[in-house]
């Protein structure tokens, strides 16, 4: 009897208290809702829907299955012994695509842009001299970003569609004497491709350091880092390699590295530190440590970017959009269209500029293309905005195909959007 009493008074307790833990945890729940004052927005409670384009603008570049594959695998952590072995593949890979044993070869967190200026804010200090050859917003960028680290920036001009030649190259160092000289190998904003034979050595006699972007150009047009004397070189992921935007393969020459020790301050930023990168990446010969998280499912997707080009074959690539190029730019041409670029080897053949038909809003070309034949291309940028259309072939989308499909839906656009404007 007495046992029951006690069991019943023990039952009676512990609902009792499970009770008070429901009311409480009911008041708190109450109270938390009440003071939410944000509702969950009702588009991200909408499943994600997005649309199938052929992305033939300057970038990015449609993304083939085995590279979506690669960045959809299970994420791991950024310092396990597998990443770091995926990270030692893109090292290997980034020296073939740019033809050179450097040590000092990795790929930036980040997109072109961030190799850019990884690569200004690491050789250059303040009051530095640098000469910038400008013949596209990519040299307009470069002098901006220069700039901004206390620089003493010259410019070489250039008008839009044109290149520089040795001669311009060796006055502008004569005159300013830089201890950098930038220059853009592929300009996507006018579609040029500057010739860099002769340039390294030419910098070098001057005691001057050659930088090199070559975004829109790696592996679209043949580069030798080393043959050619570059002593820093850069591109991104999203282009001929047709991976995700995010991860930028970049190198530095044994003479950069060396101008970098030199240094009598720390560069401006932790994160784009390449002493700091260069160890991450095990380019120094010592134990990596741990300097940021880095985009794994990006470089996951840049080693498999990377491995189709090398089971290619870089000439073989070259080729290819030499090829589709000149397919484009008859193809243009028969369509009554005038080339941005005259001189065909000056062309890059990754992007095509094309100027905008007299009479025709670029706006409403590139918007029929999209709505009508789901094609992406894009205006101008940056000085040749509202003078071009520009057109990519990169990497997977470089084919026939793909120019024929273009230049049938840019017929129908010229019929469809004539002289709408006048």
């Amino acid at each position: 009897m007495c046992c029951n009493i006690v069991l019943r008074a023990a039952r009676a307790a512990s609902i009792a208290s499970l009770l008070q833990a429901r009311l409480l945890g009911t008041a708190r729940s109450t109270m938390a809702t009440s003071q939410l004052c944000i509702p969950p927005p009702q588009g991200l409670l909408q499943p994600l829907v997005l649309p199938e384009r052929l992305l033939l603008g300057p970038g990015p570049s449609n993304i083939p299955p085995r590279i979506l594959a690669a960045s959809g695998q299970q994420i791991l952590g950024h310092m396990h012994l597998e990443v770091l072995q995926v990270m030692d593949e893109i090292k290997a890979g980034i020296q073939y695509a740019f033809q050179t044993q450097n040590q000092l070869t990795l790929a930036i967190s980040g997109t072109g842009h961030c190799a850019m200026e990884a690569a200004l804010l690491n050789l250059l200090e303040h009051g530095d001299t640098v000469l910038v050859a400008v013949n596209g917003i990519w040299g307009q960028r470069a002098a901006d970003i220069a700039r901004r680290l206390g620089a003493d920036v010259h410019e070489l001009l250039k008008a839009l569609g044109g290149y520089f030649t040795p001669q311009d190259i060796e006055e502008g160092l004569a005159r300013h004497k830089p201890s950098v000289l930038f220059i853009t190998h592929g300009e996507s904003s006018t579609g040029v491709l500057q010739p860099l034979e002769g340039l390294g050595d030419l910098c070098h006699r001057h005691g001057c350091l050659l930088l090199v972007d070559a975004v829109a150009s790696l592996g679209g047009a043949p580069i030798f880092m080393d043959q050619q004397e570059i002593d820093v070189l850069y591109s991104g992921s999203q282009k001929v390699l047709n991976s995700p935007p995010g991860s930028a393969p970049i190198s530095f020459s044994e003479r950069a590295r060396e101008k970098m020790l030199r240094r009598k301050m720390k560069p401006p930023s932790f994160y784009l530190d390449m002493g700091w990168l260069a160890n991450y990446w095990g380019c120094d010969g010592e134990p990596r440590r741990y300097h940021h998280t880095a985009p794994i499912n990006s470089f996951f997707s840049l080693r498999e970017g990377l491995a189709m080009l090398a089971e290619l074959g870089l000439e073989n690539s070259w080729e290819r959009h030499r090829a589709n190029c000149a397919q484009l730019c008859q193809g243009l041409c028969d369509l009554g269209l005038e080339l941005f670029v005259k001189e065909e080897e000056a062309r890059l053949p990754t992007i095509t500029a094309v100027r905008v038909p007299e009479g025709y809003d670029w706006k409403e070309i590139t918007a029929f293309l999209m709505d009508n034949h789901a094609i992406e291309i894009a205006g101008g940028l940056g000085p040749t905005m509202g003078k071009v259309l520009r057109i990519g072939l990169m990497g997977c989308n470089s084919t026939s195909g793909n120019v024929n499909r273009l230049l049938h839906a840019l017929q129908d656009a010229l019929k469809r959007c004539h002289r709408s404007r006048l």
